[in-house]
């Protein structure tokens, strides 16, 4: 089978010939229809991503696809059946083994390419504003980076909350994006003073930040007293320093935000969240934004779209027809 793997001395990712793989026990093996692209995989490549297998491995941390072989343990129940996973990584090649535990049934209207855009992007927000900042109806929400793979899901979830959400993303075309779903107000990065604007407006309640750098320092001088600042990711690659002295006269908190680290010592809150958010989907109150869907042979490019920040929401490769497989 192939499979876009990371590979050792420092040789460039590349689509590879494996063997077909057998699921051990505990695991279910999926013909994958389509894997979403994160911002992760990029500092995996680097070697830089805080959960790192043991190189080469195969990228791809989440998937949709349908369930072929059940291993040892498994009910075989599964089998046939459309899911999603988490798998960490694995997700970009034909096929693929995972823990079973870790499959969560697709609503029957929902295309696999929405289901690989879906987990991590949603589930990391709406824990992010719910269960780590709390986020209450009426409040402000200042989402950074709001038109990429997480951020345009914290406009969306933030509004389905009850927050009044202010976006801030660089230019006219993602600031359309991030009113199409839902923000109440757009800050452009690359033109707007971020701080002046949101002091305009009354200041921020809770700010939801995948991106670090400038856009951090100037959102914690926009922030009300007793603000909540969520570090979702360093995109910007520059991991900002917190003046503590601010925190303390204002009373803001900030709050470090790892979705996958839940896995280890409370899986029990993405499950509890992924089942809302499912429902959610159902009721059409959510609705992914996929800029770009590829086939396997051209994951380098979906990448290259993601570090040169050319797409919008998320990137999705389907190693076999997603509604074939």
């Amino acid at each position: 089978m192939r499979a876009y793997q990371a590979l050792p001395n420092d040789h460039p990712p590349a689509l590879t010939e494996l063997p077909f793989p057998e699921p051990e026990p505990g695991q279910v093996r999926l013909r994958i229809g389509a894997c979403g692209l994160n911002f992760a995989d990029l500092l995996m490549i680097r070697g830089e991503y805080q959960d790192m297998p043991p190189l080469p491995f195969t990228l791809g941390m989440e998937v949709a696809g349908v369930v072929d072989a059940c291993g040892d343990g498994v009910d075989n129940g599964w089998a046939g059946r459309r899911v999603a996973v988490f798998g960490g990584h694995g997700g970009l090649a034909e096929f693929g083994c995972f823990p079973a535990d870790r499959c969560v049934p697709l609503p029957d209207a929902m295309p696999m390419v929405d289901a690989a855009a879906f987990q991590i992007a949603y589930g990391t927000s709406h824990v992010a504003l719910s269960h780590r900042a709390g986020l209450q109806p009426g409040e402000t929400l200042l989402v950074l980076g709001a038109a990429g793979g997480v951020g345009l899901t914290a406009v969306e979830i933030g509004k389905q909350m009850g927050a009044r959400v202010i976006a801030c993303a660089r230019g006219a075309d993602k600031l359309k994006v991030a009113h199409a779903a839902g923000a109440d107000i757009v800050i452009d990065s690359g033109k707007d003073d971020i701080r002046a604007r949101c002091k305009e407006l009354g200041g921020i309640d809770v700010v939801y930040d995948p991106v670090g750098g400038p856009g951090f320092r100037a959102a914690l001088g926009g922030c009300r007293p007793d603000a909540r600042i969520l570090i979702i990711g360093f995109a910007s690659g520059e991991l900002p320093q917190i003046p503590a002295n601010h925190l303390l006269v204002k009373n803001i908190s900030v709050l470090g935000f790892y979705w996958g680290g839940y896995m280890a010592f409370r899986p029990e809150v993405l499950r509890d969240s992924l089942t809302t958010l499912f429902s959610w989907y159902e009721e059409g109150r959510l609705k992914p934004h996929v800029s770009h869907t590829l086939p396997l042979e051209r994951a380098d490019e979906g990448l290259e779209l993601l570090r040169t920040r050319r797409s919008t929401g998320k990137v999705v490769i389907t190693p076999s027809p997603p509604e074939a497989p």
